[in-house]
């Protein structure tokens, strides 16, 4: 079929974590065949298992990895051992090429919706900024939103040396894997985790700024269930896998970016793309982000230095972190 082309301006990123921003699928790997080299299984996880436990929360997770590893000890024993090996490893997590300035950049985008504010306030006439070219080339803030199958503790666990990184993600734009708004047995590659991501930001959204759609979001994922629960959730989608998982499906790229791998399990055909429908796109890196093709006008660093992009902090969770503006399991 024809790709779609006419698609509005995105104003909302929606980021899963694990993979994508973040270092961690190696650390996974690596604590998981120390296990099996434990308990006498050499070898290693191979990624056509390790491409189904991505993305899903720990309990689908763990099912699907026991029914195959067939280990010698109970389950509890196993997440036990297993989550040592985390608290050891994943404090040297580190975020993966291209993503500090595509957060960065997103998070200057704030610059538009406060030159409005300044604009407005000095002419009382609720105009907004008067840029040349503002009618031609419309300039917006992207919100940002973060969707992790991560729970709270291994989230802290993981991002606690990165609080700069992830301060861009307000708290109350953080949608994590034991999100009571999450029914149980609705994770990845179910939709449900992306539209309670849209719903916080639309929650938030300043005075008078309309409600942002799905076909407005872009979300960003790495797993091939993540790809399928944004597509369900009716949004773009950008599809950065691990070098090896995009080894895993060589040949089905197409079908990954339709979201029709059936990960989820037999669903209506209505709800999940086509092939070539132009709603995904497969990045290699995040490095130099093709803003121009999503609509996306990212202010040059030199706003920064303006007094309205000045501010002292926020408040997330109760602590009061300072805001580097573009930077305030999956």
């Amino acid at each position: 079929m024809a790709p779609r082309t006419d698609f509005p301006p995105v104003r909302a990123c929606l980021f899963d974590m694990d993979g994508l921003l973040l270092d961690t699928e190696d650390i996974y790997s690596l604590c998981v065949n120390i296990i099996l080299q434990r308990y006498g299984k050499p070898g290693g996880l191979p990624w056509s298992i390790k491409a189904k436990l991505q993305g899903r929360p720990g309990p689908a997770a763990n099912k699907l990895f026991h029914d195959w590893a067939q280990l010698p000890i109970s389950q509890d024993q196993y997440q036990k051992e297993y989550y040592e090996l985390q608290a050891q490893h994943f404090p040297a997590t580190q975020p993966l090429p291209g993503v500090e300035k595509l957060l960065g950049d997103l998070g200057r985008t704030r610059y538009w919706d406060l030159k409005k504010e300044q604009h407005t306030s000095t002419n009382g006439n609720g105009a907004s900024h008067n840029d040349a070219d503002a009618a031609v080339t419309p300039k917006n803030r992207v919100h940002i939103a973060l969707a992790t199958s991560s729970h709270e503790a291994n989230f802290r666990l993981k991002t606690n040396h990165l609080t700069e990184l992830f301060s861009v993600f307000e708290g109350h734009r953080r949608v994590l894997g034991d999100d009571k708004r999450i029914p149980a047995g609705r994770g990845k590659p179910l939709p449900d985790i992306y539209l309670v991501a849209l719903k916080t930001l639309n929650d938030s959204l300043p005075p008078g700024e309309k409600p942002i759609t799905p076909e407005e979001c872009l979300v960003f994922e790495d797993s091939v269930p993540g790809v399928e629960a944004g597509r369900r959730a009716g949004m773009r989608v950008i599809w950065c896998p691990h070098p090896m998982l995009l080894k895993e499906y060589k040949g089905r790229e197409a079908e990954v970016l339709a979201g029709r791998t059936g990960e989820a399990g037999d669903v209506d055909l209505h709800q999940v793309g086509e092939i070539d429908d132009g709603w995904a796109e497969f990045l290699p890196t995040m490095v130099d982000f093709p803003f121009d093709r999503y609509k996306i006008t990212v202010p040059p660093v030199s706003v920064e230095d303006e007094p309205c992009m000045k501010e002292s902090g926020i408040i997330d969770n109760g602590e009061v972190m300072q805001v580097v503006d573009g930077a305030t399991d999956a």
